[in-house]
């Protein structure tokens, strides 16, 4: 044994007196493939259909989302001229017998807010003007996970509807989506999951149909020639509104049209809204004989028999990011909205009186395909490609 641990510590020896040469050994840093991003994946653009609530003229469009666990279909209005999210319940009673009612009880992710609260809106689902608080809903607060086209936004705040007012009672869709110019809410959450933060609207006629909304992107196969994109105001906002610096009619324009004002754009609201003096003088280069209906304020219209053979053609005008000037323009096809309850014989007017607010709806959004960037605070319009 002595032997062995002898010539184990010779041969130690012998290899500690030779001369070892250095080595050198390649480092190498770890680097992101080209083209590759270091940031969470991005989210692909999804595209849903939309449906039109149809009486007569074309007044609201329309999806699906999914709300809780195990997901429950729910049916919203995208509405760019608000940014909260609420939709009929099983809390609301008869007042919502005519839409399919969410039911928290069946999510094991929902948790209840326990605030109440009311919200009264300036435009209505329909063409009729707003009066008083005849488009009010009650709700009461709480959260849940929320998916739209397969993207999950995650858990986001949201109201439940426990009554309405009966101006609400006809709508077939439960609720109301809001997606003003600022990444909140259910658009929000799909931002902060990747999603680009634009989304774009086809909203075709009734007659046409096939409208969708796409969230992230651009469909370019809905749209003529290249889009035109227009700056929000450094004010705006959650408001997606342009600043438009005169309106003209069949060609013609006044000094009260030549005004400059500032236009919201609201896909929840089927018609057109402006002041007294804007409207009236409007109509007064379509016909002397459009009127106010007193028993609508703030509506005007025209014999039945007369108004689809009125010239009335609008052209909005605003100025787009390059400086050059362009319109929208509203066909005349657009200045009937269907006759008036009180009198069958007297047709409405697409645009109401309402002092304060200058708003356009659908009657000009059906006729553009629009995109609505939030991150670069603009808004895009084409022809659409019907």
């Amino acid at each position: 044994m002595w032997s062995k641990a002898l010539l184990f510590l010779t041969l130690a020896t012998a290899v500690l007196g030779e001369e070892i040469a250095p080595q050198t050994i390649q480092l190498t840093s770890r680097m992101a493939p080209k083209r590759r991003s270091l940031k969470s994946r991005q989210l692909a653009p999804t595209t849903i259909p939309l449906a039109d609530f149809f009486l007569g003229t074309d007044l609201q469009w329309f999806g699906n989302i999914s709300v809780g666990t195990p997901p429950q279909p729910v049916s919203v209005v995208f509405d760019t001229g608000s940014v909260t999210l609420e939709f009929a319940s099983t809390l609301c009673g008869a007042a919502c017998n005519n839409q399919i009612k969410f039911d928290p009880t069946k999510s094991r992710t929902f948790v209840d807010g326990g605030r109440t609260s009311s919200i009264t809106f300036s435009t209505g689902v329909g063409v009729d003007p707003v009066v008083g608080a005849n488009y009010r809903l009650t709700l009461r607060t709480g959260r849940d996970v929320v998916s739209v086209g397969g993207l999950s936004a995650g858990t986001v705040d949201l109201s439940l509807v426990t009554d309405q007012t009966p101006k609400f009672a006809i709508d077939p869709f439960s609720g109301i989506l809001g997606m003003g110019a600022t990444a909140v809410n259910v658009f929000g959450g799909l931002v902060n999951q990747g999603l680009p933060s634009l989304f774009s609207m086809f909203l075709t006629p009734n007659a046409v149909g096939e409208a969708e909304l796409t969230f992230g992107g651009i469909d370019s196969t809905k749209f003529q020639g290249p889009l035109t994109f227009a700056s929000l105001p450094t004010t705006s906002g959650r408001t997606w509104e342009l600043p438009s610096p005169q309106i003209s009619v069949n060609g013609r324009t006044t000094t009260t049209l030549r005004q400059r004002r500032t236009v919201i754009f609201d896909s929840g609201t089927s018609n057109i809204l402006f002041s007294t003096a804007t409207t009236e003088a409007i109509y007064t280069l379509i016909s002397p004989d459009i009127k106010p209906n007193p028993a609508e304020p703030g509506a005007y219209g025209i014999a039945c028999n007369r108004i689809n053979t009125l010239p009335a053609v609008i052209d909005i005008g605003f100025t787009a990011q390059n400086g050059q000037p362009f319109n929208l323009t509203i066909p005349s096809t657009e200045l009937n909205v269907g006759p008036f309850a009180n009198d069958p014989t007297l047709c409405q007017t697409l645009i109401n009186a309402f002092d304060g607010l200058d708003l356009v709806g659908g009657s000009v959004l059906k006729h553009y395909y629009s995109v609505w960037d939030i991150g670069n605070r603009r808004m895009g319009f084409a022809p659409n490609g019907l």
